[in-house]
């Protein structure tokens, strides 16, 4: 009895070793697959694969994880607008840095770091102008120790990502310091009611520099910079205490599509810091635009053009594109629709709230079943459910893609602008 006891034992440990061995052959195996891999093994894609009453492949449908994401995004902006109230800034000033160090050439994010910053960088440069008309962004790259600007101020997008895409090379180490010095002198030009801010994509684990960085870290925190950055490697002190002495950020992205999100969440203005609020009147010139068929110089190009462009009203100068500072009388040139549109990130829409029903329950129900936007049907064919949103104020219903364009780029509900709208009509009468 005994000897069997033992051998159970034995047995139930050699059980148990095994297991462990198991388990740890499927920890390294886990371990010697790349980021991108395991990617696909968190999400197995496959397992959401559906059939038809045919037997062929449904097609598969994202809209909601996507939509998803997006409200989760949506409920953090408006969260932190709507708990106390928030001064933001209409005029940004802020310089992108890149890292094209040799670390920039690593491949766990595929095909390279490189790349997909690059690509993500495109991304955000159109929604910064698209969230941000009377700002201005710059691109400075690092690499071989050095910084260097790729392009200068400005407010044309098409002209950054061209300046991007013919400068992706990587080498070399990365120095922050040099970075800073260099962003630095040219944001210290910057008027006092623009607010001066740096991103910063590092993908080194060291910073090679020249001097005391700490000094050059006071030296942006005296001119009001405010220094952000998002890591693709790890954690770093020197760049955590960067950004908590001039208050940025600091997040380490841990995949391609966060780092997607960790970037578009520079996008809207951030709140102004408490002793550099400060209102100021700004004095803004509406140019004309040049007649066709006018050869003029560009004092943006400095060279000659005809026709398209913009008169400047004060010095009668050319320039080609709006909005953008006057070079030769400093006079802020922007057009109404970039001002009208600069204000719609003080008064953001109200987050809408999700209604998921099955189709038995809106019955009868005509405003469930139609989108109130674009006036198509709400409910499933294929399930027979009706997944929509719907404005908290107005109660109308929208579908999911009206509700992304309501809120990202029309900025106001028509719901609530229609009952405005016929309110007002009656008052008349």
């Amino acid at each position: 009895m005994i000897n069997s006891i033992e051998h159970r034992e034995v047995r139930n440990s050699r059980g148990r070793r095994l297991e462990r061995d198991e388990d740890e052959d499927d920890e390294d195996e886990d371990n010697d697959m790349s980021a991108w891999e395991r990617a696909y093994t968190d999400e197995r894609s496959w397992e959401s694969l559906q059939e038809d009453e045919s037997g062929l492949l449904r097609p598969i449908d994202n809209k909601n994880l996507y939509h998803a994401q997006y409200r989760r995004r949506i409920r953090s902006i408006s969260s932190t607008s709507t708990t106390a109230r928030i001064q933001k800034g209409l005029i940004r000033y802020i310089y992108v840095v890149m890292d094209f160090s040799r670390a920039a050439g690593e491949m766990d994010f595929k095909p390279s770091r490189m790349a997909v910053v690059a690509k993500h960088v495109e991304a955000f440069v159109r929604e910064f102008f698209d969230q941000n008309p009377l700002s201005q962004i710059g691109l400075v790259s690092i690499k071989d120790g050095v910084a260097h600007c790729l392009t200068d101020m400005g407010g044309s997008p098409e002209s950054h990502i061209k300046a991007l895409m013919n400068k992706l090379e990587c080498s070399g180490d990365a120095s922050l310091q040099n970075a800073l010095e260099l962003v630095h002198e040219c944001l210290n030009q910057v008027p006092s009611y623009g607010h001066r801010e740096v991103l910063i994509l590092y993908s080194a684990l060291s910073t090679c520099d020249p001097g005391d960085i700490m000094e050059t870290i006071n030296k942006c925190k005296k001119s009001k910079i405010r220094c952000s950055i998002v890591g693709l490697s790890a954690e770093m002190f020197i760049c955590k205490h960067i950004c908590q002495e001039t208050g940025g950020s600091y997040s380490i992205a841990l995949d391609e599509f966060h780092l997607k999100e960790l970037l578009l969440e520079h996008a809207p203005p951030p709140p102004a810091i408490a002793e550099y609020a400060v209102a100021n009147l700004i004095k803004m010139g509406f140019p004309q635009r040049a007649a066709e068929g006018v050869v003029s110089i560009c004092v943006c190009h400095k060279e000659a053009k005809v026709g398209a462009g913009y008169t400047c009203p004060r010095c009668k100068a050319r320039v080609c594109e709006l909005p953008t500072e006057c070079r030769i009388c400093g006079l802020t040139l922007v057009s109404s629709p970039h001002l009208a549109r600069s204000y719609h990130h003080l008064f953001p829409i109200t987050p809408f709230n999700e209604v998921s029903s099955s189709n038995g329950n809106i019955i009868g129900q005509r405003s469930l079943e139609t989108c109130f936007g674009c006036m198509h049907n709400l409910t499933n064919s294929g399930t027979g459910s009706c997944y929509c949103v719907t404005c908290p104020k107005c109660k109308k219903y929208f579908c999911l893609d009206c509700d992304i364009y309501i809120h990202e780029s029309l900025h106001n509900c028509p719901g609530c602008e229609s009952l405005r709208h016929s309110n007002s009509n009656a008052g008349e009468e």
